[in-house]
Formats: C-alpha cells, structure tokens, sequence
C-alpha cells in the first residue's frame, strides 16, 4: 500500500505483547480540530498515499481544510471492507466470475481476479412473508426461500469456496446491517500487509466499508466510517479501486438532554430525519457531538446511523467512547479486540472528549427532551406526522389517493413490487361511525365502505385507511432491544387485557438477528406477541423492500374491487409508494410498539388520544396510554433479558449456515460453469469484444428520447423490483424459457440475469413517462412505457421493446430527467440497465450523488440543464431529435465544463417548434470518472489495470 510516508506518520503501537503499524494523523498540522470523521479519511490518505492518486497535497488539503468552504478538492477513500446483501451482491460476484474468464481470453491469470479488500455477504434481501400469523411460518417462509432461490443460492456457494476474503452469511440469519453491527464491525481493524523490506508487519487501522445497501450507515453509530454505494462501486472497492470523493462538509448536530417517557428511539429518528432534511445535507457528513452523546445508547446510535439516506447525508457519524466498547462486550467481541479499539482511538484522538468541539461546516442542535411520539408517511421518510394529529393527517392525505386512476391496478398485474400484504379497514363499530360524524368536511369520495367475508366465516367492513399490513421489521429498529422489548411489552399488555389484532390485519415479525428471538423468549414475552398474530416470519429484511408476501386474498380482492386507499404500518425506514405492496396505497413508517397499536386499531383514522383500541375482558374501554410500557420497565427487562451468551452462541458458526446451506450441489474449479438454461445466473456482457485498447469517446448524434421524467426520480422508479408481470416483456421472456408464473420470482432475485433485468428496467408501474401525456385523455399513462418514433405513428410501447428497435436501428438514446434524479437506494442496476438499455446520455436539473457515479461507472454521461432551467422552461418535450457535441474533448485528457444541446424538432414535434440549443454542465466531478468514462465503464478500466 502506502510506500511514500511522506509526513513521517507511521509508527509502532504496543498492546500487551503485539506491536502494531499505525499512521499517525498527528503527523499533519491543523488534525486536532477536524472532526472525528475527518480524521478517519485523514488516516486512510497517510495510510494509502503513493504519490500519484493519493498526495502530499491531497493530505495537507485535510489538514487545512476550511469548513465553510464549498467542496471542491477530490480524495480517495480506500474502505478497510466491503459488505453486501443477496441482492446487490449477486451481480458484483456474476461480475468477478465474469471478469475472470475475460482475464482468460485476454491473456492473464483468472485466480487473479479476488475481493482486494475483505468482501462479507449477509443473505438477507430473499425471504418473503408468504406465510404469516402461523407457527410454521418461519420454517416454511425459508422453505420457499430455498425452492425460489436455490439457482443462486447455488452460485454464492460457489463464490464462498473459489474467491479468496470472500465470506457468505446464509439465508435465515439476520439483516445485513444488524449483522454488521453485531458482528462484522472490528471498530479497529488489522491485516497483515508486507513491509517494504518484505517482511510481515501487523497494521492497525480504524474499520470503515462500503456497502451495497444505503443503510450501511447504521455501522455509523459504532464509530466506524462506511456508507451505501452502488454494486459498480463496491465491486471496485473489493478490487481495489479507491472510491472518489470530495472532501464533504461536516454538520455538527449537537445532543442534550435525554428522551422522554413514552418517546421511543423512532421517534428521535424521525425527528432528525425531518429536522436535517429541512437543513439540506446532501452531499454532507453529519457528526453528533456533546454532553447528550454519552447517554445515547449504542441501539439508539445505529438506528440515527441508519437513517442515514433518509435525510440525504453520506454519513452519520458517533464518536467512539465508553458506550461504544460496552457495546463491542456485550456483542460477544474479545477482550484484545476491546483493548485495541480503546488504545488506538484514544492515541489517535478518535476517542469522543465532551469537552472538546471540532469545528463543523454548519451547527444543529436538539434536545431530546423535546422530542413527541411520531409516525411518518404517507410516503416519505421524511414526511413526519406527530402521532397527536395523526388522524386529521391522514383525512387530509386521503383526499390524494381516494380516487385513483385504477386501469393500472388489476390483480394480475398489481405486483410492481415483491410481495404484498393484507389491506386493511375502518373497523365496523361505534368509533369509526362517530368519526365520520364528527368529520362531516371529509368529503363522500373519502369514505368508501366495503363488506367483505373471510374463508372462516369472519365479516367486517373495509374502508379507506385500514390497516391491511402491520409488519415489525427492517434494521432500523430490531436492532434496538429499546424498541423491541417496548413493543413485546405492550403486545403482553394488550394480550392480558383480551384485545385482539383486526383480522384484516397481516402482521408479521422479521427480526434482524436471531438474538432478538432469545431475548423475546428469555423475557417471556413470545406468546403474547403470537397472541396478538406477531410471529416470526423470517430474519430478513421482508416487507421494508417490498417482501411483505401476497395479501389475504378476500382483502387484496375488495381493495382492488373498490380502489381502496388501504395503508401499511412497518418499523422500516423506507415507504415510497408502490413500494411495500402494489395493493397499499398509503405507508407509514412507525415504532415496533406502534406498529402492534395500529394493529389492534385497524386502521390510520384513529385518534389514539380519544379513540379506544377495544374493551377488556369487563367490558371497559381500553386506550393506547392503558398499555403503553413503562420507561423503567422497559430498561430492567433490556437489562435482565440480554446477555453476551446470546450474541456468542447465535454468532459462532454465522458462516456455516444450516442443513439447507451446506448440502446445496456446488460445482468446483476457479472459473464458474455457466448453466445455459439458468433463468437466474447468466453471464454479462460487458465485457464482449473487449480489447486492451480503449476505444476513442465520441460525441452523440441523432438520438432519440426514451422518457421525459419529472422530478425525484427514485432509484425505484429505475431500477426493476418486486414482482414480475406475465404481460410485461421480463414476464413474457421467462415464460418464452419455460418459467411457469408462479415461479417468476422477483426481479431482486433475479439480479444474476441481465436479461430479465433489462426488461425491468424502468417497468416500475408508477413511472410516468410525460412523453405519453397526450395518451389516455391527456393524462398521461403510468408504467414501463414510452413512444416508439422508429415506427411512423409513434405508438405507445414497452420501453424495453423501444430500447430494441432504436438499438437495431444503430440510435442512440437520452433521457430528460427533473430535480433529485435517481434519489433512493443506490441501485447498480439503475445504471446497469439504463446503459443496457442503450442510453448513452441522462440530462437531468440534479443527481443524487450515488446514481449519478453510477451512470459514469456504466458509461453513460451524467449532464444538467442550465442553472435554473429544466426540460419544460427550455421548451422541450421529448418529441425531438437531440445532438451532444463537445464530449470528445475528454479523449484530449480534458473534461469539458459544459457540452453543446442541440434538440431539433421531429415530425412528431408540435407544429412550428423551433430548434433549442442549450450548454448543457457535465457531471464528469473527478479525474477518475474521467477514466472510467474513457474506458467505456468501471469494470472495463479495473479489468484492464489488473492485466497491464
């Protein structure tokens, strides 16, 4: 690694008998006043500088870096590791085994190509709640799992044994993120690396990652530096690529004071989320700092840490401290690892002081006494609801979604994402009348009565707002025992006073690690969460990413019949529309005890101030404050329920996996045997016809558009996810190769199979292509489709079948995007599939940052409108025919500030448009983009660098 030292930085740390080889970041002037973060990034440039990518100038810039100033100086941060889950795994491994045999054909060694970094794997992302409020549940939720993904189950097991620091966490385990914190996280990483005198030397470092979930930022509240990046980056990461940044600002966000009783860690988060989000951090680290840090519990950290995205930071960082390594002893990890990460972060200043303030780029400050109890949706984490005025929110959201178009929403095609769960009702008793009553300006259209029968003889009335599923899952919060034990207590309050969960209700239980089960059952606390139909549906991420499993049918059937708003009620993180299930409209994000209180409820038009959950078993009302736990009680049981033993004995043999894992057929030998008729794991091709010598950029002319899109853009609207449609062209090509429907599977499933994931690529039934806009009475059409101006009358068509034509055609294709384009979760295949798809430039008014280095990372130029323009205040509609010149400069080592638009109008133009020409800015931000970009991609640039 590092052979220049220019600052005389590396040094020797003793602990007990182990010498370490440390860099100093008190070898540079001005270290003592960065923030904590900053100083992590400060020791990995001293660590890794070679005097070409990584400079003397490039450290200095951190030493004297100016908090205020607008960021403009590019590093290169090498993480210690990358971590991934199934999903956004896959392809990185398909990648890697690709690259081997292409390192074949071009002449090199293939057991070359390994992770250069550690890479982990925790298999969470696959198990659906197919099966729900049963006992059988879990096991036959992981049955299924195994039958739907065995193909690929098959191909990680592969990559377990042939790469080198590659592990695989198997399925049934945990999340990904929790098993992070629990687990994987060293705080203080090690790695034998050669001296430069050819020896061995041991070197001490602080832990940091990558991730290839956004959420990789929970390890945050651990003290450890990492965040989410797209699979294109962390398969760079893992082959040794530094990842390109520039040095961001810092927002220092102050803590004091302590939590209130009946406020929950979610409700902090969710304050913060809103509160930072008004703020404006994109782009930026957020650090928190001061007297109230040290009595923030290590759980309460990681779910602010988790939050992350949400309110659009990189990272989210804690200090370490004394909390910190209780924590890091709980969890099962050694004496000597403990003692290490004190003496290292306290040499190194890392170690949090109180007293101290580094300076920060902006300064926020809360409270936690201030915090109220909240719940956020109806479809954005940010979109905070104090849970007082919940129900008078919600009459108010309705109005948005009561009357929906539903041409699009049939049950056959009601699957954009995996998974759905039960719609929920307006319970049929005094309440929900008298509600209506007392809201007489709630207009008719708002309130839509429905009676529906179940199989077993139950009858009630579905309204707008019930609660069809109420899910306890996602990282966020079943890594906090705060939480979790708060909602089993409540669920044990509930039980013992006979209230019972609305049966249109689908509730599940996924926790995000088995110790979560050992601590519910050591407390006692199991049978009532079963009481109330909370069983464990599988260690997974589950309904979070859509997985919430298929709805109860009578309840999916009303919805659809009478175009119900029904909602969701889950302790995750994300709830965009269309996301949980194709049949709720409405999502909210909540804690795992008010998840169980809108279960008993029914329904989102609720009051739970002046409205009763039910009777108890003497006829009297019961109210939310009635059950609510007690703070104190909530703390003796997290402190007489959780011990070390748990974390040691579920972590022991993590990676072994169970019966199911370890007697799956894998085949052997260093370069993978592609299965011609696997539907799941096909081989890529980005690298076919690839030569050593790059070819020259070129400028883009006569292409076409393929959508004009609006603003926020999400990544989910991009990249395909959840179910696959049999009318839909991923649907039609899996049943051309034998797929029978109900083995479709989803599309996250099928990552491996670029095929599949081509087609699905800007499917997502709640994309509104506004080049359609003057299709079905001028409102637009939503959905995978756009025009297809190869063909004369320029008919509505699948994008993917218009993707083809322009393609045989030898056109190239542009997208016109608007505000936050490709916000969300950092999704390869967004990037992957919109170059797949033939789209060679995406002009936009603003990038999230990840999907932004994507597109590059793929070979596709990332461009924006002029400062204060857009698509629409420019006069373009996507009709025309777009030319891009000043790319080629680039082949010149130049990159061009801005490119020349030139949009000519077609005959499918308005009559008398004229030509609008415009400079458009290149997103091409760093040196290194460049040479991705020159290179035609990422894996095409490291593929060459590893054979030269």
């Amino acid at each position: 690694m590092s052979a220049v030292n220019s600052f005389g930085a590396k040094d020797t740390l003793r602990i007990g008998e182990t010498d370490y080889e440390i860099f100093r970041v008190d070898a540079v002037a001005g270290y003592e006043k960065l923030p904590f973060s900053l100083k992590v990034l400060l020791e990995n440039l001293l660590r890794t500088e070679d005097g070409a990518n990584i400079t003397d100038a490039h450290i200095r810039a951190l030493g004297s870096w100016d908090p205020t100033a607008e960021p403009d100086t590019e590093i290169q941060f090498t993480p210690a590791r990358v971590v991934m889950q199934d999903f956004t795994g896959v392809p990185c491994i398909v990648d890697l085994a690709t690259m081997r045999e292409a390192v074949s054909s071009l002449g090199g060694d293939p057991n070359k190509i390994n992770p250069l970094a550690p890479a982990e794997m925790v298999i969470d992302h696959s198990v659906i709640a197919d099966l729900f409020g049963t006992e059988n549940a879990l096991e036959r939720n992981v049955e299924i799992e195994y039958e739907r993904n065995g193909e690929r189950y098959q191909f990680l097991r592969w990559g377990q044994t042939a790469f080198e620091d590659f592990k695989v966490v198997p399925p049934g385990t945990g999340i990904v993120h929790q098993v992070n914190i629990e687990h994987l996280a060293k705080v203080t990483f090690t790695r034998t690396v050669r001296d430069s005198e050819g020896g061995e030397v041991l070197r001490a470092y602080p832990d940091t990652c990558v991730g290839t979930d956004s959420h990789t930022t929970m390890v945050n509240g651990l003290g450890v530096l990492g965040w989410g990046v797209g699979g294109i980056e962390a398969e760079a990461a893992m082959l040794g690529q530094p990842v390109s940044m520039l040095i961001p600002k810092v927002v220092g966000f102050k803590l004091s004071g302590s939590i209130p009783a009946g406020v929950t860690a979610t409700d902090v988060v969710l304050t913060i989320t809103d509160m930072l989000r008004k703020h404006g951090v994109v782009g930026k680290f957020v650090e928190f700092y001061g007297s109230g840090v040290a009595s923030v519990p290590l759980a309460n950290r990681a779910t602010i840490g988790n939050m992350s995205p949400e309110f659009g930071s990189t990272a989210a960082m804690f200090p370490i401290d004394d909390v910190t390594l209780d924590y890091l002893r709980l969890t099962g990890r050694s004496e000597e690892q403990i003692a290490l990460v004190e003496a290292y972060s306290r040499l190194q200043t890392l170690w949090h002081d109180p007293e101290s303030e580094p300076v920060f780029s902006e300064y926020m400050e809360l409270d936690l006494g201030t915090v109220v109890p909240s719940i956020a949706g109806p479809k954005r984490p940010q979109d905070r609801i104090e849970l007082s005025v919940a129900k008078s929110t919600f009459e108010k959201d309705l109005l948005n979604y009561a009357e929906v178009d539903h041409d699009l929403v049939d049950l056959e095609t009601a699957e954009s994402f995996p998974a759905s769960d039960p719609p929920g009702n307006s319970p049929e008793d005094e309440h929900s009348h008298h509600a209506h009553h007392h809201h007489s300006h709630v207009p008719a259209t708002a309130s839509n009565p429905t009676p529906v029968s179940l199989a077993d003889g139950q009858t009630f009335t579905l309204n707008h707002g019930a609660v069809a599923i109420a899910a306890i899952t996602s990282c966020t919060n079943t890594s906090n025992p705060s939480v979790m034990l708060a909602a089993g207590l409540l669920a044990r309050n509930a039980a013992k006073k006979g209230l019972k969960v609305k049966p249109w209700v689908k509730t599940t239980l996924a926790p995000g690690s088995k110790v979560v089960t050992d601590y519910y059952e050591k407390a006692g606390l199991t049978p009532y969460l079963e009481d109330l139909g909370f069983y464990t549906v599988g260690y997974g991420c589950t309904t979070c990413i859509g997985n919430s499993g298929p709805l109860i049918e009578e309840i999916s059937a009303a919805v659809n019949e009478k175009d119900l708003a029904v909602t969701a009620v889950l302790s995750g993180n994300r709830n965009f529309e269309g996301r949980i299930n194709p049949d709720v409209k409405m999502n909210y994000l909540a804690s795992p005890p008010l998840v169980i209180a809108y279960a008993l409820a029914g329904s989102m038009n609720f009051d739970f101030e002046t409205d009763a959950l039910g009777t108890d078993t003497e006829g009297n009302d019961v109210f939310l404050r009635d059950i609510w736990p007690d703070t104190a009680e909530v703390q003796s049981t997290i402190d007489t329920s959780i011990n070390k033993d748990m974390f040691t004995h579920q972590y022991a043999s993590v990676f072994e996996g169970d019966e199911r894992w370890r007697s799956l057929q894998t085949p052997e030998g260093s370069i993978f045997e592609w299965d011609d008729a696997s539907t799941y794991v096909r081989k890529p091709p980005y690298f076919d016809g690839m030569t050593m010598e790059t070819t020259p950029v070129t400028d883009i002319v006569g292409a076409r558009v393929l959508a004009t899109l609006g603003d926020s853009v999400t990544t989910d609207h991009i990249s395909p996810a959840g179910n696959i449609k049999a009318d839909s062209p991923a649907g039609q090509y899996l049943e051309s190769h034998g797929v029978g429907r109900k083995d479709f599977n989803s599309y996250g499933s099928r990552r491996g199979n670029h095929e599949v994931m081509i087609r699905g690529t800007f499917a997502n039934i709640r994309l509104k292509n506004q080049l359609l806009g003057g299709f079905n009475n001028g409102n637009g059409v939503e959905g995978g489709y756009t025009r297809d101006f190869t063909q004369a009358d320029a008919p509505q068509s699948f994008i993917y079948d218009a993707s083809q034509h322009y393609q045989a055609a030898g056109t190239p294709l542009v997208i016109f995007g608007g505000k936050e384009y490709g916000s969300g979760s950092s999704r390869d295949w967004a990037a992957k599939g919109t170059s797949l798809l033939g789209v060679k430039a995406v002009i936009t008014e603003s990038f999230e940052r990840i999907h932004r280095s994507n597109l590059i990372g793929m070979g596709v130029v990332p461009l924006q409108f002029p400062a204060g323009e857009s698509w629409a205040s420019l006069g373009l509609d996507g009709t025309e025919i777009v030319s891009i010149s000043g790319i080629e400069k680039l082949n010149e080592g130049v990159t061009p500030k801005t490119v020349r638009v030139t949009a000519l109008p077609s005959e499918h133009s308005p009559a008398g448009r004229q030509t609008i020409e415009f400079d458009a800015v290149v997103r091409i931000d760093t040196p290194g983009e460049a040479d991705y970009y020159r290179n035609g991609g990422i894996l095409q640039y490291v593929l060459r660098s590893l054979v030269a």
